[in-house]
């Protein structure tokens, strides 16, 4: 027997992959000519934790496959952006660094975002913003565990 999905739960979802799909969009358009939202993502990551990270656990804190990040760690380290170095105890594993290169790559991406995010949280109201990080962030935790 079918049920009807929740009419909140849609709508929820609903605006979730919609403006997922606007974010990108808008990102891909501000992103300096050549970036795109992987690469980003993956220098911004490094930028944050300021550490090596491994293949997969880059992969797996971004939530891509091992062979998607073995593509854009690819396409990174041929424009100089991140090194990638063997392990030299276990010569299966390497290790990922972000490089000078990929630090100035990363904050002229971010500075060329910020002043549309910052708009959009202008226009919407910061306390709105603040009062919508918590769900957010809840939902999206709670989507980590499924």
């Amino acid at each position: 027997m079918s049920q009807d999905p929740d009419p909140l739960a849609a709508a929820l979802f609903a605006e979730v992959f919609m403006a997922d799909q606007l974010a990108r969009n808008v990102v891909s358009r501000a992103l300096p000519k050549g970036m795109e939202i992987s690469h980003f993502s993956v220098l911004n990551l490094l930028s944050h934790i300021n550490e090596e990270r491994t293949p997969a656990q880059l992969a797996e804190a971004l939530h891509v496959t091992r062979g998607a990040m073995t593509n854009t760690l690819a396409k990174l380290e041929w424009a100089g952006h991140v090194h990638v170095r063997p392990d030299w105890d276990d010569a299966r594993r390497k290790w990922v660094s972000l490089s000078p290169s990929g630090r100035r790559a990363r904050d002229g991406a971010l500075a060329s975002l910020m002043p549309i995010i910052g708009g959009i949280v202008r226009d919407l109201g910061p306390d709105k913003v603040r009062a919508t990080l918590p769900v957010l962030r809840e939902l999206r935790a709670r989507l980590e565990k499924s």
